[in-house]
């Protein structure tokens, strides 16, 4: 916070932040008349939307004291936003403002005594926040006068023409209020300014511990070395040491350098462009073959090549350091050091992976580390070129042999070419729709293209993606969003990406740019945009909504739009808006390492992901299959579904456009070189490593007892690790990669022939996986259904109805059923490849079954590389991966999550662990605990006392598990997360405790099971027909009474088919997936009245009694009002105010 006087001489401590949408009413108090003299009648919230940057200055109280806001083009209608910059240069002295380097304030509004004050405050943040920006004009159509703060911050712009344009034309300067910094070589005598600096800000030993290294440092300057410091009011206030003598071998082995020409200069291509300086006028395209030519060699051949000399073409960045009030002018440096070293074409530097990325960074091209890399450092890169100012025009016809040559050899760049050639004809795509095309310049040469068209599908986006999470969406027309189609930049621009978007939603009349990622394997999938990178670090990635599962034909006229409910190919979304293109972000370096692709890993990964103002660039996903596939469950079968992530949400997430995703497993983890060993030899590196690989199907051993003796099941020892060769026609089901691997297998080998197949197991898989064979043909008769013994009081269902039914179900399809079976042999003890039979020990006669296929779905437990890579590394196992509540292991670098771990003896809570809570919930806690870590916008953790920190975490959302059952029924199942192994006897849910309508034997079940304060805790479907799982899962933790007085109409007979009274098109309301955001306003209404609050506190007030008073009964009635009109264009069965 800075100190403010105002005229009177009172200080105000205050900051200026960026403005948010809560600030609109206290900006709308400030506007005073002379404010609307200048700047015309303004809409706060709409001003808000649309500026490019707007800065609040706020007290210690939060209270506005001023507000300014900053568009990329002049007030009003005075000019078209495309045209100002030639209209300021004929008119006025303005010649120097171009779009890159000038902004025009469109509202200025300060309490009148911090006026002044406030707006040196602003402009000085401004000025300082972004790097290029020099002028800051005000040139509006409203000819008033400025207020005094106003006319003393700002000059009059000197006409050129006479009489010009009835126009107020101000200019304010970067040099009179944030200049430039000016840099000089160091001097000895700069030592103790520069010690000041490290002692605060660095704990680098070497600087610090010696005294005299820093002094030998600026001493020992010569051609190669050179110290630098710049000075603010003649004080040294940064220092640089830059050296030419670069470990360019070290770099290649670890950073991917084929796109920057691997930092060095080849003779050859210097030679050639010096034997064409004379023939300027020759042929281009035999140079061009010269240079690639030259440039081959250097990807492949090694460091100092005899037949292609090479020499180093960067210096490097030893030493940087800056004073935090001048860290904006980081930038300043950066000419200076090309000066310095003419011949060189390259700056790079090398940071911790683990240290924030610092302002300098923002203008340098980070280059990923090459797959093997264990470096445990980050590299930036500047070129020479970056320089140069980047000018953004539409594109002509004569930019086609330029774009041709930029786009060459890019994926799908015959796509570019094609819609480019659209544009030139008819301005449109073969659809009709309107396109723009646009080229980025600098110095005459084409550096890159984007190309939109106009966002025809807008409403479909609003209904599926929670843009408004970032725009007001009324307050953009649906003329001012358009659709990323293709997008080009060299590398070395990176940094004027933002710049690129502002100028086209400036030129382009837009206001919202989309990009769309369709999987890689998707036939949608024709954009060219290279690099993907450059957008999504300025874009905000969207999230999906839940989406509700409409009965259409019953709706009839009053169901959503066309546009709405008709399936669309599924993409993941990203936004770019003008108020987000001066939206710094946080970018994260370190290397956070997931294991396993469970629900739990993947939803850790969708939150880091999906941080709005956070980058993270080193995120890697290690599973066995890769990243999850994009089958559905239901296509491909065998096991059943926690409904957590279907291919629809994977595909509308895009997870793998942000994760870099290693196929293997985890075979070891070495704790002090920080990395993990995968099969195949890869080793991954790690700042923050995170275990979740969950429990898996374990090969079953054969306990290999003599069946010809006498022998029960209670008899045998526990089974040991089978270790012997798998055979080819056993399948252990654990992944959707598995059960597509077995469904070719049984397709090709298997359906049509007469053999047995044997299901092993004891969990809901094994029925659901029955019922896949039965779809595929597999008559009952040759499938065998073998079921381990389960532990007492356990059950595959909660329901004994369901159990029953799907027993009878198999009966009915002739599938054979053994009970309290264990495996004794496989091929009587012979060699198990390929197995043809298996012997089976029970508590009467052995069993002996002939087989063709052995499907196993018993022993799930640890996986046993991931139990030895833990156990190796001397971390604490006990059963499982022992974990505190903060997720943390034995090593505070290791996290774990999921039913891979336990809670350390320690919290005495043996009965719970993550197993018996939504692995999805789990992560998203994971997630928040490594968040405050890195995110600077969260509030610091506060350590818990120690004889606190005792307790640990449980969490609310319902374990859910679903799938298709024998007999073709769709199952459906949730309940609240409980306890298990508990010491007092296990309360059942009794049948005539919940609301239960069908019977399973029609195949119309439901029931659902409410607690005692009548919140849905449990429901159960068992239907023939599809279930709208969305719908039904939205139904956990709501009152009785929102379900339309659910069970005092059960109890009178009036609810015959839950199925029925859930389509309803009432319920639609609740199935919203904004309804809980209603939910907690209407608990904020019935919590406002301290009259009824106490009420609630002395007597049992039902809760059909809260809104009892005329009050809350108006406040009810207008925020559900807001609710349905707010949401109407999926709600549209709602009949609103006027309609009637």
């Amino acid at each position: 916070m800075r100190t403010i006087s105002s005229a009177s001489g009172q200080e105000e401590a205050v900051t200026v932040r960026r403005s948010e949408s809560a600030d609109a009413q206290g900006i709308d108090r400030l506007i005073s008349p002379s404010a609307l003299a200048v700047f015309g009648r303004v809409n706060a919230i709409h001003l808000l939307e649309k500026a490019n940057l707007a800065v609040t200055l706020a007290n210690e109280k939060d209270d506005i004291l001023a507000h300014a806001s900053f568009l990329d083009h002049p007030v009003g209608d005075l000019v078209d936003p495309t045209h100002w910059q030639p209209f300021l240069q004929k008119h006025f002295e303005a010649g120097k403002c171009t779009p890159l380097n000038t902004l025009f304030l469109h509202l200025f509004v300060a309490e009148p005594e911090f006026a002044t004050a406030s707006v040196k405050e602003i402009m000085r943040v401004v000025f300082n926040a972004i790097a290029e920006l020099e002028y800051i004009c005000l040139v509006s159509p409203n000819v008033g006068s400025l207020e005094p703060a106003l006319d003393e911050m700002f000059e009059p712009l000197q006409r050129r023409t006479d009489p010009g344009p009835q126009c107020l034309a101000f200019i304010c300067h970067r040099e009179k209020n944030c200049p430039q910094l000016q840099i000089r070589p160091a001097r000895v005598e700069d030592h103790d300014d520069i010690m000041r600096m490290f002692a605060v800000q660095t704990k680098l030993l070497s600087v610090v511990d010696q005294p005299y290294f820093l002094a030998e440092l600026i001493g020992a300057q010569d051609e190669k070395n050179h110290s630098a410091v710049c000075e603010g009011d003649g004080v040294a206030m940064g220092f640089i040491r830059v050296t030419s003598d670069v470990d360019l071998k070290r770099l290649h082995d670890s950073f991917e350098l084929s796109e920057i020409d691997g930092l060095y200069e080849l003779q050859q291509m210097k030679q050639d462009e010096a034997a064409q300086s004379d023939s300027q006028e020759e042929d281009e395209e035999p140079r061009k073959a010269q240079t690639s030519d030259s440039q081959q060699p250097e990807e492949t051949q090694p460091t100092g090549a005899a037949h292609s000399p090479e020499k180093s073409n960067a210096v490097c960045i030893q030493f940087f350091i800056i004073d935090k009030n001048y860290e904006m002018r980081s930038v300043d440096f950066i000419p200076y050091i090309f000066n310095r070293f003419p011949g060189v074409d390259f700056c790079i530097i090398t940071v911790p992976a683990l240290s924030p990325e610092f302002l300098l960074l923002q203008s340098f091209l980070r280059v990923p580390p090459r797959a093997t890399s264990l470096l445990p450092l980050e590299l930036y890169v500047f070129h020479r070129t970056g320089l140069t100012s980047v000018n953004v025009r539409p594109a002509v016809a004569a930019d086609r042999p330029a774009v041709s040559d930029l786009v060459k050899g890019l994926r799908l760049n015959e796509a570019l070419l094609q819609d480019l050639d659209c544009f030139y004809e008819t301005r449109r795509d073969p659809d009709g729709v309107a396109l723009q095309a646009f080229v980025a310049q600098a110095q005459s040469q084409i550096v890159g293209l984007l190309i939109v068209r106009d966002e025809q599908d807008i409403e479909y986006i609003r209904a599926h993606y929670n843009i408004e999470n970032f725009i007001y969406f009324s307050h953009h027309s649906y003329e001012e969003h358009a659709q990323i189609r293709h997008f080009v930049l060299k590398p070395f621009f990176e940094h004027f990406t933002k710049h690129v978007f502002k100028e086209v939603l400036r030129l382009a009349h837009k206001s919202c740019l989309f990009h769309r990622i369709y999987p890689s394997d998707h036939s949608q999938e024709n954009s060219c945009v290279h690099h993907l990178d450059f957008v999504l670090n300025c874009a905000v990635p969207v999230r999906p909504r839940r989406q509700i599962i409409y009965p259409l034909e019953e709706l009839g006229i009053n169901a959503p739009s066309r546009q709405i409910t008709e399936d669309q190919a599924w993409f993941a979304l990203s936004l770019i808006s003008r108020k987000l293109t001066m939206e710094p972000k946080v970018t994260i370096n370190a290397r956070i390492v997931v294991v396993g692709a469970s629900d739990t890993g993947l939803s850790l990964l969708e939150v880091l992901c999906f941080c709005p103002h956070l980058r993270f660039n080193n995120l890697s996903l290690v599973s066995t299959h890769g990243f999850p596939s994009d089958y559905n469950h239901e296509d491909v079968g065998f096991l059943s579904t926690s409904h957590a992530y279907s291919s629809r949400d994977l595909a509308q997430l895009s997870l793998h456009s942000y994760v870099n995703v290693v196929t293997g497993k985890m075979l070891g983890i070495n704790r002090k070189s920080k990395h993990i060993r995968v099969s195949g030899g890869r080793k991954v590196p790690y700042d923050h490593l995170v275990l979740c690989t969950g429990l898996q199907y374990q090969v079953p051993c054969p306990t290999g007892v003599d069946l010809s003796q006498p022998v029960t099941i209670k008899q045998l020892q526990p089974q040991s690790r089978y270790t012997g060769p798998v055979p080819s026609n056993l399948f252990t089901l654990n992944d959707l990669s598995d059960c597509m691997a077995a469904r070719h297998w049984l397709c090709a080998n298997f359906v049509e022939l007469e053999d047995n197949a044997v299901v092993y197991g004891n969990s809901i898989d094994v029925f659901t996986t029955v019922e896949t064979l039965l779809g595929l043909g597999v008559r009952g008769n040759r499938i065998h259904l073998v079921l381990p013994p389960l532990e007492p009081g356990n059950s595959c269902f909660s329901d004994s109805a369901v159990e029953k039914a799907v027993a009878t179900a198999m009966e009915k399809a002739t599938v054979q059923v053994h009970r309290n079976c264990l495996l004794a042999q496989m091929n009587n003890g012979e060699h198990p490849d390929p197995l043809t039979s298996v012997s089976f020990t029970t508590n009467a006669e052995p069993l002996h079954l002939r087989c063709g296929v052995f499907i196993n779905l018993s022993n799930k437990g640890v996986d046993f590389d991931a139990f030895k890579s833990i156990n190796n590394s001397f971390m604490v196992f006990d059963s499982r991966l022992v974990i505190n509540a903060t997720f943390h292991t034995s090593d505070s670098a290791i996290c774990g999550a999921g039913p891979l771990t336990k809670f350390s003896r320690c919290y005495y809570a043996d009965e719970w662990s993550h197993a018996n809570f939504n692995s999805k919930e789990v992560g998203w806690d994971l997630a928040a605990v490594l968040l405050a870590l890195f995110d600077p916008t969260l509030e610091p953790v506060v350590e818990p006392p120690p004889e606190q920190d005792r307790l640990i975490p449980l969490y609310k959302q319902p374990k859910i598990q679903g799938g298709k059952l024998p007999g073709g029924y769709n199952y459906l199942h949730f309940t609240k997360p409980s306890a298990t192994n508990q010491t007092g006897p296990v309360v059942k849910l009794l049948q005539d405790s919940g609301i239960m309508t069908g019977r399973v034997e029609t195949g119309n079940y439901f029931c659902i099971h409410l607690d005692c304060n009548e919140l849905v805790e449990a429901l159960t479907c068992f239907s023939l027909k599809p279930l709208p799982v969305s719908n039904y899962l939205s139904l956990y933790g709501k009152h009785q009474q929102l379900l339309g007085q659910l069970s005092n109409l059960y109890h009178q007979g009036l609810i015959p088919d839950l199925y029925r009274f859930f389509r309803q098109s009432w319920c639609l309301a609740i199935f919203h997936d904004r309804f809980s955001d209603f939910e907690q306003e209407l608990q904020q209404i019935s919590t406002a009245d301290k009259q009824w609050s106490e009420q609630s506190m002395d007597s049992d007030v039902p809760p059909q009694d809260r809104f009892q008073d005329a009050q809350s009964q108006a406040a009810l009635r207008s925020s559900a009002v807001k609710y349905l009109t707010y949401n109407r264009n999926l709600l549209p069965m709602f009949a609103c105010r006027g309609q009637l």
